[in-house]
Order: structure tokens, then sequence, then C-alpha cells
């Protein structure tokens, strides 16, 4: 059982993915990026995968993700997006050690699947899978 951090500023795309993956997981969710760090820091919880919304109101995923990065941890990180992101964007993402990106609307099987080869591949096993560099996955929520 992997523990797992969901941050998104919308409450319906954190219940559906607590609720995608709570069988299976520890799930715990934050609103936004000082939430998140707040939980982080308090070393209540720490997580294995964390799902970080790359649009959020004030911290977005990237200086969220400069944050963690900044308390030494090396946590594996999605993150999630229903915007198109620049270049730049994504390209500090893959320099902070994104593991893949998700755009939304998702595909909860793929996310599902994702979060599972995530969780069972130790540090070394994903570098290599993902050959040194982030996956990027887009696809489309199923009907």
């Amino acid at each position: 059982m992997g523990k797992i951090l969901v941050v998104d500023d919308q409450f319906g795309v954190r219940s559906l993915l607590v609720s995608i993956l709570d069988d299976d997981h520890e799930v715990k969710m934050a609103g936004n990026g000082e939430a998140a760090l707040q939980l982080l820091n308090s070393f209540s919880f720490e997580p294995d995968l964390i799902l970080l919304d790359m649009k959020m109101p004030g911290m977005n995923g990237i200086e969220t993700l400069e944050q963690i990065r900044g308390l030494g941890s090396q946590v594996a990180v999605i993150l999630m997006t229903g915007y198109g992101d620049d270049a730049h964007s994504m390209e500090q993402a893959k320099e902070l050690g994104i593991l893949g990106y998700l755009a939304k609307p998702f595909d909860i099987f793929e996310l599902k699947e994702r979060v599972k080869t995530t969780l069972n591949s130790s540090g070394e096993s994903i570098k290599k899978l993902l050959g040194g560099q982030a996956q990027f996955i887009s696809t489309s929520l199923l009907q």
C-alpha cells in the first residue's frame, strides 16, 4: 500500500482521486500548495507519490514543486493540468524531476495503472523506466 498526496484546488477532482485510489492506498488531500507543504513539513504524512495540479491560486504547481524539492524531498510527482501549459513551465517541471504529466480530463484506468507502476518501482527502476526524463501522458476521461 503506497501513500499518495493529491494536491488540487478543485474539491471535486480531489474527491474523485481519493475515491479511486483509497481502496489500495493511503491517500491524503490538500487544496493548495501551502496546505501540501504544511502537511509535508509536519512529517505526519510522508507520501510515496504526489499528484500535483499545475494551475492553482496562490502557489502554482511549479512553485509548490520547487518548495517540495527545497525540503530535500525526492518524492515521485505527477503533474496534472486542465490547461495547455507553456514549454517553459514543462521544462521547469522536468528539471524538478517530475515523473509524468496528466492532462485533465484523464482516463481513470490509465491513471490507476500509472500510479501502480510508479509505486511498485524503486527510485532506480523509475529512472530506468523513464530514461531519465518525464513521460508525458495526455488522455481523455472515459464516458
